[in-house]
C-alpha cells in the first residue's frame, strides 16, 4: 500500500517513468470503499453471465452456428475487457494499492484499447450476420461458412492490433518529468499523454483518427446493413413475417446500444461538458468499461428462446 510521500514523490522531476500512480476516482477518494461495492457486483455478474453464456453455447449444439460463434467472441471480448481493468480498480478502492509500473500501465493501455477496437468489429460482423440471413436466407450456410467466420474473427483481431499496437511505443519514447499521478482508475491513452513533458500532438491526433475511424467506419456499415435489412423486411407479404424477421434482430439491436451507448455520452460530456467534475468523467468511462460486459449476457439470455432454455436447465441442475 502506498503511503502518501510515496504519491508526493511522484510529483518530482524525474524522467524515469518506472511507477506511475493511479487516483481511482479524484475528489471520491473517501468514498472508494462504498463505491466498490457496486463495482463488484458488477463485475461479478459479467464473470459468471459471460462465463454462463460460454459454457452454453459450447455444449448446446443447436448454437453452433454463425451467429453464436460471433456471440462468442464477443463473450470472450468482454471477459478480457472487464479481467484487464477491474482487479486493479478494486484493489485500488480496497487496498489504496494505487502503483502500476510503466510497463505493466502500457500492457493495460494495450488491451484496453484493442479489445475496444475489436468488440466494435465484432458488433460489425454480426450486423452482417443478419443482413445474410434476412436479406440472402438461402445463401446463408454457404457464405458464412467457419472458415469465412474464422478469417472474420483474425482480420478483427488483426486490425485492432495495428491500430494500437503504435501508441505504446510511441508513449515509451516520451520524456515523464513531471508528475507520475495518473488522474484515472487505469491506464487510459489520453490519461497517460497527458503526464509526458514533450510535444504530444501527433499522439493526439493520432488517438482521435482511429477513435474516429473505427466509430464512424464500424457504425457506418452498421447502419448500411440494417437499412438493407428493413428494406427486405417491408418487403415481406404479411406483418407476421415482418415481425419475426425483425424479431431476430432484437439481440443485436440491444448489443449496439448497449456498447455504443455509454461512448456516446462520455463523448458528449467530455466534449462539452466543461464544467463537469472530473469524477463524473471518470465514472463515465467506468460505466463505458462496465456496462456492456454485464448487460450483453443478460440481453442474449432474455432474447434468445435456445439460450434461455439451456440456462433455466442449468440453474435447476438438470443435464442437457
Amino acid at each position: 500500500m502506498p503511503q502518501p510521500d510515496n504519491l508526493s514523490s511522484s510529483n518530482s522531476t524525474d524522467s524515469d517513468p518506472s511507477v506511475f500512480f493511479l487516483t481511482g476516482i479524484p475528489g471520491l477518494e473517501a468514498l472508494h470503499l462504498w463505491i466498490s461495492i457496486p463495482f463488484c457486483s458488477v463485475f461479478t455478474v459479467a464473470l459468471l453471465g459471460n462465463c454462463t453464456l460460454l459454457y452454453v453455447i459450447k455444449t448446446e449444439p443447436s448454437l453452433h452456428k454463425p451467429m453464436f460463434y460471433f456471440l462468442t467472441m464477443l463473450v470472450v471480448i468482454d471477459l478480457v475487457l472487464s479481467t484487464t481493468t477491474m482487479p486493479k480498480i478494486l484493489s485500488i478502492f480496497w487496498f489504496n494499492s494505487r502503483e502500476i509500473s510503466f510497463n505493466a500501465c502500457l500492457v493495460q493501455m494495450f488491451f484496453l484499447h484493442s479489445f475496444s477496437i475489436m468488440q466494435s468489429a465484432v458488433l460489425l460482423a454480426m450486423a452482417f450476420d443478419r443482413y445474410v440471413a434476412i436479406c440472402n436466407p438461402l445463401r446463408y450456410t454457404t457464405i458464412l461458412t467457419n472458415s469465412v467466420i474464422a478469417k472474420i474473427g483474425l482480420a478483427a483481431l488483426a486490425r485492432a492490433v495495428l491500430l494500437v499496437i503504435p501508441l505504446p511505443f510511441l508513449l515509451s519514447r516520451l520524456p515523464y518529468c513531471g508528475s507520475h499521478v495518473i488522474s484515472h482508475c487505469y491506464c487510459e491513452h489520453m490519461a497517460v499523454v497527458n503526464l509526458a513533458c514533450a510535444n504530444t500532438r501527433f499522439n493526439n491526433m493520432y488517438g482521435i483518427i482511429v477513435a474516429l475511424f473505427i466509430v464512424g467506419l464500424d457504425l457506418m456499415f452498421i447502419s448500411l446493413s440494417y437499412v438493407k435489412i428493413l428494406r427486405a423486411v417491408l418487403s415481406l407479404a404479411s406483418k407476421e413475417k415482418q415481425f419475426k424477421a425483425l424479431g431476430t434482430c432484437g439481440s443485436h439491436l440491444c448489443a449496439i446500444l448497449v456498447v455504443y451507448t455509454p461512448v456516446v455520452l462520455s463523448s458528449i460530456i467530455h466534449r462539452f461538458g466543461h464544467q463537469v467534475t472530473p469524477h463524473v468523467h471518470i465514472l463515465m468511462a467506468n460505466f463505458y468499461l462496465l456496462f456492456p460486459p454485464m448487460m450483453n449476457p443478460i440481453v442474449y439470455g432474455v432474447k434468445t428462446k435456445q439460450i434461455r432454455a439451456r440456462v433455466l436447465l442449468l440453474v435447476q441442475g438438470k443435464s442437457f
